[in-house]
């Protein structure tokens, strides 16, 4: 059973279980279902946060949160996100206008604008989808199962295929098949010694 309020022009739905903690601001529509936990310096504005979710002092506006989702601490989940069940989007983590499908985990450091990720993907610490060239913005496609290592740059417009694994440091600008492993770094220089001349001299 929900319990309704309409204070002004902010409409909340909060199931009765949900455990609000002080200090969170909820604005606009606000649906929080069935013992969610919303943690102290959350703000919600025009969003729906489904059952047995919890949020961890982060932003969410104007986004689709599923059930069993994990989200923060000081995560920004910006407009037109859909995050499904069972995903995690971890600390520092933004998404914007993007899908992320079941199962799917962004744990930390991490921006993902303008993507269509699918189930069960890991996405790395540093990972950046490259959506905006300056003129226009892209549109990024990521299938199942798909592994997206540390520091990667997914440039926009691409189509990562099932099952692909991307790399830590690689950065992608082409489309990518089934099973496919990519690779995108250059091999380290090395010159012994070399280091000397950038330290200052007691």
């Amino acid at each position: 059973m929900s319990i309704t309020n309409k204070i002004g022009e902010c409409i909340l739905d909060i199931d009765k279980s949900a455990n609000i903690y002080p200090n969170v601001t909820l604005l606009g529509k606000v649906s929080i279902g069935a013992n969610c936990t919303i943690l102290s310096g959350s703000v919600i504005k025009n969003s729906i946060i489904g059952e047995n979710s919890i949020i961890k002092s982060s932003y969410i506006e104007e986004s689709c949160i599923g059930s069993n989702v994990t989200i923060g601490p000081f995560a920004h989940i910006r407009p037109g996100s859909i995050i499904e069940n069972n995903c995690k989007i971890g600390n520092f983590v933004e998404v914007k206008n993007s899908r992320l499908s079941e199962g799917t985990k962004a744990s930390h450091l991490a921006y993902i604008g303008d993507a269509e990720i699918g189930k069960n993907c890991n996405i790395g610490c540093g990972a950046i989808f490259v959506n905006y060239n300056g003129k226009e913005k892209q549109h990024t496609r990521v299938g199942n199962n798909c592994f997206i290592g540390s520091n990667c740059n997914i440039i926009a417009p691409v189509n990562i295929k099932d099952n692909s694994y991307i790399c830590a440091g690689t950065t992608l600008t082409i489309d990518t098949n089934e099973f496919d492993f990519v690779i995108g770094r250059c091999r380290e220089t090395i010159k012994p010694n070399h280091a000397k001349k950038y330290f200052k001299k007691d």
